[in-house]
């Protein structure tokens, strides 16, 4: 390992990314030039990756936590073949590959899209969880590291704690994090807002801390190697690195270590971006280029990577020779095949909150879905993923054998640490928690619907009907929240997001069909407490006719040109079944229908829409939520009642009756409606 062919690569990382933010007129050049010593280092010695074969499901993983440092990313992986120099000319530009913070892209060597700071170190605490459970299930070939790089916000978010907490607790010894130490951020150095010993923090964790400085390749070169071998503890390797490392000004002078430069073009920042390219070692008029000493660093690199790739898969080879039965489940957790369920067999008892109905479902596929990892906020027994607990067992240090996570009370790092192991590959992800406290989780939540990533989310206690526990556990405003991602499109122009309410047990056996069907985007499923009235079913098969929900939205009760169509999801579609008899009696006549997925049900068909709801008639919406969740579902002459304030603490039947919940209460609003 030669030093100043080290060093000089990193300089050729350094121009490369600050000649990518310049170019840009805008990004984040100060981090990615302190970084690119460490990423060299690894890149250029350490990650294993196929040449030829990017997203080998056995490779290495880099989980870049601060996304503005992207620049350092595109040009490292310029020197691996991933990108061209052109491509990296086009930063930040419209419709470019190399977007101002990166976008999942495993073809390209992009293990996760990153931007909001924490997030990207907790989804490589997720890979190494998805690693090591495959690992436990298909032995060691599959085995291989995940590295992590984290800056100084990264550290400060909250989630961080999560994070190293659960790592620490777990033994992950294959997640190798850099920490990018280089006391700058945006607007301050770091000593104007934390004074902690961060050494010390992940030794409480249970992490083997290496302090080194990063910017010294062979020192970092012995850590790595430290934490190769490291076996019980997952290893957090402290850099002290120099923002801006080889800044100077027009004079000359070091113009290193400033807040400028972490946010500014160096030509905006107070350094000479002329001077910096010279003292690098690059023609200022001319810096696009990757050098021959460089070129040839990263080509031997890849040759070794193929001679050791080879004999991993060959390895692989066997294994399967060896396990046919074994490579074909493998293969079928990689392409996301599900096993044969028999949705309709799994047995529900009368009348239950769908949380239980859940839980049912949960049981199955815990014998059923092999791949199949459920993580619950310290709720196991009460958001009843306990359903699926009680068919395997937790996750613990040196025991990967189960496939329950018990996250603890952690709903952002839980969800983040979900989206982790989905970027992983060959494992379904699923987490649950109160509705309430989807709040805590919604900026990994809003990750996973921009990656696109199939994580399932179990919201249970959906409603004010939560009763006695109050208003802070009463969900209000949050389905409409969370609805506004089925509006949002991702970039394949489809609905962001998955989000069903089911009114019975039935019902909810039918959504969880439709959640694990649906590879394309996170799904929620938001779950009743108390207990409902399972709906009619006219053909006597109540299962055969909830798979309406597949389409969004479908009749429970009929009625020929009905005077008044009632629309609702969860529990208020058994009220208004209640209420439909009521005006049957006095010659009315209504069709109930249930919407479990509002935006799937808008992106039907018109005439399909039509059929379930009249165009031209009278629509009655009922929510215990914001009425704003079901006007766009009711239409502009359509009207909704819904709750507009906090809940209250009370048994939730007195709920219903306070706030007219009741089918007396709701046939009033009805009445009132029709007399307009």
């Amino acid at each position: 390992m030669d030093k100043n062919v080290l060093n000089r690569a990193a300089d050729n990382i350094r121009v490369l990314a600050a000649s990518m933010v310049e170019k840009a007129k805008s990004g984040h050049p100060g981090g990615a030039m302190g970084g690119a010593d460490f990423v060299n280092v690894l890149y250029s010695s350490f990650l294993v990756t196929d040449p030829d074969n990017p997203t080998w499901i056995a490779r290495d993983r880099f989980f870049l936590d601060p996304g503005h440092m992207s620049s350092m990313l595109y040009a490292v992986l310029a020197l691996t073949g991933k990108y061209t120099v052109d491509e990296l000319k086009e930063f930040r530009q419209w419709g470019s590959v190399t977007p101002g913070h990166p976008e999942v892209h495993p073809e390209r060597g992009v293990e996760n899209t990153s931007g909001p700071l924490g997030q990207g170190h907790v989804m490589a605490v997720g890979s190494a969880i998805a690693e090591r459970f495959l690992q436990a299930r298909f032995g060691d070939w599959i085995a291989h590291k995940t590295y992590a790089f984290i800056s100084d916000g990264g550290i400060q978010e909250e989630i961080s704690q999560g994070a190293g907490r659960l790592a620490g607790y777990l033994g992950l010894n294959n997640l190798i994090m850099f920490y990018d130490s280089n006391d700058i951020q945006l607007s301050t150095e770091v000593k104007a807002v934390t004074a902690e010993d961060t050494a010390a923090k992940y030794r409480a964790w249970n992490w083997n801390v290496i302090e080194v400085d990063g910017t010294d390749p062979l020192a970092m070169a012995g850590a790595l190697e430290t934490a190769i071998e490291e076996k019980h503890r997952p290893t957090i390797i402290i850099g002290k690195t120099v923002m801006g490392r080889g800044a100077v000004t027009a004079e000359g002078e070091s113009y290193e270590g400033k807040c400028s430069t972490h946010g500014n073009p160096l030509s905006k920042s107070g350094a000479s971006y002329e001077k910096t390219m010279e003292h690098l070692g690059a023609d200022p008029k001319d810096p696009w280029h990757i050098w021959e000493d460089t070129k040839k660093l990263y080509a031997d690199r890849a040759e070794v990577l193929r001679a050791t790739v080879k004999l991993r898969h060959e390895e692989e080879k066997a294994w399967r020779a060896a396990n046919p039965e074994q490579a074909a489940l493998l293969d079928s957790y990689i392409t996301g095949k599900l096993p044969e369920i028999d949705w309709k067999a799994i047995a529900h008892k009368p009348n239950i909150a769908t949380r239980q109905a859940s839980a049912d479902v949960l049981g199955e596929l815990a014998k059923k879905v092999g791949n199949m990892i459920v993580a619950s906020a310290d709720l196991a027994n009460s958001d009843k993923t306990d359903g699926f607990l009680k068919n395997t067992h937790a996750l613990t240090h040196g025991d990967f054998s189960g496939a329950f996570l018990q996250a603890g009370v952690a709903e952002l790092t839980m969800a983040a640490i979900m989206n982790g192991i989905a970027l992983h590959g060959g494992c379904i992800a699923a987490c649950g928690t109160f509705f309430v406290f989807s709040d805590y989780m919604k900026p990994a939540v809003r990750m996973a619907a921009l990656m696109e990533l199939p994580v399932k989310y179990i919201w249970t206690h959906d409603a004010f009907r939560v009763g006695e526990d109050g208003p802070t556990h009463e969900p209000v405003e949050q389905e409409a929240q969370i609805r506004l991602m089925e509006e949002l499109r991702n970039f394949k122009g489809e609905p962001s997001m998955l989000v069903l309410r089911p009114g019975d047990a039935a019902e909810t056996s039918v959504c969880w069909k439709m959640a694990m069907e649906n590879t394309k985007t996170p799904t929620a499923l938001i779950l009743s407490r108390q207990d409902i009235p399972d709906l009619p079913a006219a053909s006597g098969d109540r299962y055969n006719e909830a798979l309406g929900a597949e389409k969004g939205g479908y009749v429970v009760v009929d009625a020929a040109n009905p005077d008044v169509t009632l629309v609702a999801n969860g529990s208020e579609v058994s009220l208004l079944v209640e209420v439909a008899k009521l005006l049957g009696a006095e010659g009315v006549t209504a069709r109930v229908v249930s919407v479990p997925s509002i935006g799937l049900f808008e992106v039907q068909p018109q005439d399909y829409r039509d059929s379930v709801i009249p165009a031209n008639g009278k629509v009655f919406g009922l929510t215990a939520g914001l009425p704003s969740t079901l006007r766009g579902v009711v239409g502009r002459n359509g009207e909704v009642f819904g709750l507009d304030h906090f809940g209250a603490s009370a048994p939730y039947k007195v709920l219903d009756e306070k706030f007219g919940f009741t089918a007396p209460a709701v046939l009033a609003q009805v009445k009132a409606y029709l007399a307009k």
